[in-house]
């Protein structure tokens, strides 16, 4: 079976054909010549010289003219209409000149290179097996003397041409095949570059969707939530006390403004609003004074001196203190919570301590009980940071959430 490109594609241009077509055609003009000077040493008073030397030049301009008008087809591709013609016409001419003139004899071995190059392989071997004939047929002639020659016979007039054109036709149609199989490989290969590229980016997506969610939770979730809980306990204390329900909706009128900032910032780049400006011990206790009140006093504690740090890893610890603050309020029914935030040589421990309930970490919670993300996002904001993230819990002693981060993370 002829070997065909890739579905689809265009077969690039070979740069070292050209360099092949040009040695066989200088190497065709060579021989083309050297046999014209044979026959007129030879056979120059004969009355057919000038047929022949006409024959000679027609061949010769055919084969340039089909070099130029019908050139051969780029590998893997089948030949043109035209490329055939001119294969056949210039092939005719060599053999009605090899019947006038024996010495055009090794002109067959550029037409043999370019007709096993260019056809398919069903076609190419039976027309080098036929000029191969010939040009046994036309050395036998000679060594009977017909030509010019003494009459002895020399085997090598029927093995050398034998030989060569095998060994020629076997090298060329092996590497034929193995451009073809090289050409599947790349197929492939392109192929499955085309689908991881593809694959990448849906990772990439749901990556990003899952970044998004947790920001959302993290920070417009998380202020709804407060929003909820201070109107709800405004409205049970509105008309009994009226100054705190005042109070509450002061401190959610605070959140719907802070949330409106975070809004507009998670629009524009996705930082951390509280992050703009200010370092992260900063912005971890103005999150704890923001979280006291209501019941729930949160405490900020510095252990050595952190240096400058890369905004991801900022990011992402204070949306672990956010989320388990968050948790804090809602779930734990905490009285005190404690924000501790230590800096070693090689890492960056964030630990969010609470007296509240707690909760048995070995029970999982029924199906449809779970709430947001929770954990599981501060879990993942830890991995992505090349951290980890621990909870330690028991019934009635309260949680303790640890975060750690190397601030040299493997690669």
């Amino acid at each position: 079976m002829d070997p065909t490109g890739p579905a689809g594609g265009t077969v690039p241009a070979d740069p070292d054909g050209r360099w092949l077509r040009v040695v066989m055609d200088s190497a065709f003009l060579l021989l083309l010549g050297s046999s014209l000077v044979r026959f007129l040493s030879r056979d120059q008073g004969q009355p057919r010289t000038a047929w022949v030397v006409t024959l000679f030049l027609v061949f010769g301009a055919l084969y340039v003219l089909g070099r130029l008008l019908a050139p051969a087809p780029r590998p893997g591709t089948r030949p043109t209409t035209r490329h055939l013609v001119w294969l056949g016409a210039v092939s005719t001419a060599w053999a009605g000149l090899l019947v006038l003139a024996p010495s055009a004899t090794w002109c067959a071995m550029p037409l043999l290179f370019t007709g096993l190059q260019s056809l398919p392989a069903r076609t190419a071997i039976p027309l080098a097996a036929a000029l191969t004939l010939l040009v046994v047929v036309s050395e036998l002639r000679v060594a009977r003397g017909g030509h010019g020659g003494h009459g002895a016979f020399n085997p090598n007039v029927v093995v050398a041409p034998l030989a060569i054109a095998a060994v020629a036709t076997a090298v060329l149609v092996h590497l034929r095949r193995q451009a073809a199989r090289q050409r599947v490989l790349i197929d492939d290969l392109m192929r499955t570059r085309r689908e991881l590229a593809a694959t990448e980016r849906r990772a990439g997506v749901l990556a990003e969707r899952q970044r998004l969610s947790t920001e959302i939770h993290d920070t417009l979730a998380q202020g709804l939530s407060s929003q909820r809980m201070l109107l709800q306990a405004a409205d049970r204390v509105w008309s009994a006390e009226p100054d705190t329900a005042r109070r509450h909706m002061r401190d959610a009128a605070e959140i719907t403004s802070r949330s409106l900032v975070e809004a507009r910032r998670f629009v524009h780049d996705l930082a951390p609003a509280e992050l703009a400006g200010g370092s992260l011990p900063q912005a971890l206790r103005t999150l704890a004074e923001r979280a006291s009140g209501a019941g729930l006093a949160v405490d900020f504690r510095l252990d050595g001196t952190p240096g400058p740090l890369p905004e991801r890893v900022e990011a992402a610890l204070l949306r672990i203190a956010q989320g388990a603050l968050a948790n804090v309020r809602e779930h734990a029914w905490a009285t005190r919570a404690a924000l501790t935030l230590t800096c070693l040589d090689d890492q960056l421990s964030l630990d969010i301590a609470d007296n509240g309930r707690g909760f048995d970490i070995d029970r999982r919670p029924p199906p449809g009980a779970e709430r947001g993300h929770g954990l599981p996002a501060m879990r993942v904001r830890a991995r992505q940071s090349g951290g980890t993230l621990t909870v330690e819990s028991t019934p009635g002693e309260g949680t303790v959430v640890s975060a750690s981060v190397p601030l040299n993370p493997a690669p």
